[in-house]
């Protein structure tokens, strides 16, 4: 028995080690970073000036990342309808057993094969540029010159060209999710409502949905914490350091952190660190929510 225990803690003691170093100690030190002022991220705890809860007062009182948590809410709120509605719209497509459905499959992921700032590039090159744009072109030629003269890049109408193409290259990624939960419902279920004369809207309804409870609280939670890293889309989407219109809470840990020109006086980690703690709640809140509000006992098929 002895020699069991001592074998356990042989093999669990690397696990844990590596866990602390990789896992907590970042927690902990973001955390106390938090509630001091720091020039530098590599800055010695010596040069740090203990400041409490300035940093998150500061924040609270700036306007630039009030608008940017506004921002995210609308990417996480509006983005996440658009996405998940979307890709469970065409999971359940692909599952009905139609004919190429790989190859449909494989067409609507493809955006996610492709790098965020090679996709970027093309929306702003290719579909929204001013002069020869796809959808310029497009309501051109349909007679919607109204529409055509759109200017998708500008101050009234970035925020949304962005959201858009950040959501088209988001839906394959979570087609393949619920996908994979809706082939995992025994076809037994199925058969017995046909014979009972459900339509295939009845069994949607009645049998998918319920059983993709599971699924659901996984594409919320994987959704949130992409968009809390929401960055390079944001970056390749400004034409100015701050974009009031494409900030995000990450862009602005990013300008605290490491400054940006004449935009930023000073730098402060300390103040990015805050950010971030302030982003880990948020994702704790929903993924919470999205627990009390999904039981465990909801998700059996």
């Amino acid at each position: 028995m002895k020699k069991n225990k001592t074998m356990i803690v042989c093999f669990l003691t690397p696990a844990v080690a590596l866990f602390l170093l990789v896992f907590l100690y970042p927690i902990i030190r973001t955390v106390m970073m938090s509630f001091f002022k720091i020039e530098g991220v590599t800055d010695s705890m010596s040069q740090w000036k203990f400041t409490g809860i300035e940093n998150y007062k500061t924040l609270a009182t700036t306007t630039l990342f009030r608008t940017s948590m506004w921002n995210l809410f609308r990417i996480w709120l509006i983005g996440g309808i658009i996405v998940q509605s979307l890709a469970l719209l065409f999971a359940a497509i692909i599952t009905s057993g139609i004919r190429f459905k790989k190859l449909f499959r494989a067409i609507i992921y493809m955006p996610n094969i492709v790098s965020a700032v090679a996709l970027a590039t093309m929306w702003l090159q290719a579909v929204y540029s001013p002069q020869f744009g796809l959808l310029k072109t497009f309501f051109k030629t349909i007679g919607l010159d109204s529409l055509a003269k759109i200017q998708w890049l500008d101050a009234d109408h970035k925020f949304w060209a962005l959201l858009i193409a950040y959501c088209f290259g988001m839906v394959g990624y979570h087609m393949l999710i619920w996908s994979s939960g809706i082939e995992r419902i025994s076809t037994d279920y199925y058969e017995a409502a046909t014979i009972d004369g459900a339509t295939k809207v009845d069994q949607f309804r009645h049998i998918t949905m319920p059983l993709l409870k599971g699924v659901f609280k996984t594409n919320i939670t994987m959704w949130s914490v992409s968009s809390v890293g929401f960055f390079v889309w944001s970056q390749l989407f400004s034409t100015v350091t701050a974009d009031n219109q494409t900030i995000t809470p990450m862009v602005y840990m990013y300008l605290q952190m490491f400054g940006a020109g004449n935009t930023m006086t000073e730098r402060n980690a300390g103040l990015a660190a805050a950010i971030g703690v302030v982003l880990c709640i948020c994702v704790v809140l929903i993924f919470t929510v999205i627990n009390r509000v999904i039981k465990d006992d909801d998700l059996e098929f």
